[in-house]
């Protein structure tokens, strides 16, 4: 075929895998549309890999031998890739999904960081340009990788269950990032030095894969949702600038999507916590600025099931409020079966989620779509609160700090100036606990205390399923 064809086909292909990804981002949006969002953008990335093979001859090594063959690498890659994929998705619960994600985004970052190595080691001289940009695709790649394995480990708990604090852990960060950058120079302006531009290269790479650790293990479990949704924008930035290092362009546009739509999803998160960016990497959070509310001295009042179903059977409206505890105890088909039952007795049932409650950006919302609750339910807590004096009960299920009034009325509060569920305003408030622990802040929350407030403490699904009961016996 003609070179010159050949050239604007392979342009033309990936114009078109960068619309399928584009399609497919704005179709994500939307709960009946994600699905065929997902499969544009599947058809969108099989263009472009093939579209890769094609331009870079891989296509034409088929009768090489297996050494030098592309198609062996291809294949083997794609097989082990689908064979992990298939095994892993059959087995992890949708409860695990947080941690899934948060490897998703390390794994992207460390294809980005590998592409790069591969480049240099393919052309360890290189201009100026594609050099910084090689540099700066292994500095997030690392950084998203070591990060996100780590908020891996806090997640599933299998690693860095407690809070590890690294004295002076701004100076060290910023000593392990100057390092690197030094080492991107270094690389830069090696030349011809090639031993000189491999000291650079290992500089780089050691620094920031030792920044990604200890930017992220001092950063407490429940700001996680936050942390996963910056790594994912590092991973796609990684990806573009990879893109920039080796001249390809569908990667630098999918990057850019990747990377602008997590940070602006960090940024909105961020909002709904009332912090910055800076205060959740540079500042600290926690027990030591914590603060007991001025209602911790009381007892909360606690109630059987027996008494919370006679209450619920005679409300008109209930707004369940999912929190971290729900994941746990996986509990989001009984509530699920707890909401029909309350339709079918006339009541108007709603869930108010609040963009942090869980371990992932959507983390509720996902879990309450596996257990098929209506998309049209599912309401933010600007859409909610408005409504919420005249619901007759509030149930909370595993959610802490996100429905803590401290954050409306104690201006003492660290948590003061976040915005919450106004769950504290409902007639009734139902809170499903196992005990009296507070949320990731550490502070007490007065809620709990309320008069309007009773507990229900055990296990969230066992709880739940026993007010189904009571319905079904009613």
């Amino acid at each position: 075929m003609n070179t010159q064809l050949s050239s604007v086909i392979i342009t033309v292909l990936y114009m078109v895998a960068s619309v399928l990804f584009i399609r497919g981002i704005k179709l994500l949006g939307k709960a009946d549309t994600a699905r065929r969002g997902n499969l544009l953008s599947s058809v969108g990335m099989m263009i472009a890999v093939v579209t890769v093979l094609a331009e870079k001859e891989v296509v034409g090594s088929f009768t090489a031998n297996p050494l030098t063959n592309g198609y062996v690498y291809v294949i083997a890659a794609v097989a082990i890739g689908a064979i992990i994929g298939a095994v892993w998705s059959q087995k992890v619960e949708m409860t695990g999904m947080p941690q899934l994600v948060a490897l998703f985004n390390g794994f992207g970052g460390l294809s980005s960081l590998l592409v790069a190595l591969t480049q240099y080691l393919n052309c360890p001289r290189s201009d100026a340009f594609t050099a910084v940009t090689l540099g700066l695709t292994i500095a997030i790649g690392a950084i998203a990788f070591t990060g996100s394995v780590v908020a891996w480990g806090k997640l599933s708990g299998k690693m860095f269950k407690k809070s590890v604090a690294i004295p002076g852990k701004n100076y060290v960060n910023a000593v392990l990032a100057a390092a690197g950058l030094i080492g991107v120079g270094v690389y830069a302006c090696s030349g011809a030095n090639e031993k000189l531009g491999l000291y650079g290269i290992v500089a780089v790479t050691a620094a920031y894969l030792i920044l990604g650790f200890t930017m992220v293990v001092s950063i407490g479990g429940g700001d996680m949702p936050v942390i996963i949704s910056l790594l994912n924008a590092f991973s796609g930035l990684a990806a573009a600038f990879a893109g920039l290092a080796i001249a390809n362009s569908v990667l630098v546009v999918s990057g850019c999507l990747v990377g602008t739509s997590g940070l602006i999803l960090t940024l909105i998160m961020c909002k709904a916590m009332n912090r910055t960016l800076y205060s959740l990497l540079f500042g600290s959070f926690g027990a030591k600025s914590s603060k007991k509310g001025e209602g911790s001295g009381k007892e909360p009042k606690a109630m059987s099931v027996e008494d919370a179903y006679l209450i619920l059977e005679a409300a008109s409206s209930v707004v369940f409020i999912p929190g971290y505890g729900m994941a746990v105890a996986q509990a989001q088909h009984a509530v699920k079966e707890l909401a029909d039952k309350l339709e079918e007795n006339g009541a108007e049932v709603n869930f108010a989620i609040h963009p942090v409650a869980g371990r992932m950006p959507g983390h509720m919302n996902v879990l309450l779509a596996e257990a098929n609750v209506p998309y049209e339910q599912l309401k933010t807590a600007d859409e909610m609160n408005p409504q919420m004096p005249n619901t007759d009960v509030a149930i909370v299920i595993g959610a802490n700090d996100v429905v803590n009034p401290s954050a409306v009325n104690d201006e003492s509060s660290p948590l003061y100036g976040m915005p919450i569920i106004n769950a504290y305003e409902a007639r009734t408030v139902f809170v499903l606990k196992r005990g009296k622990g507070t949320g990731f802040s550490g502070i007490e929350n007065p809620l709990f205390t309320n008069d309007n407030t009773v507990m229900i403490y055990g296990d969230a699904k066992q709880t739940v399923s026993s007010l189904v009961s009571e319905f079904d016996e009613g």
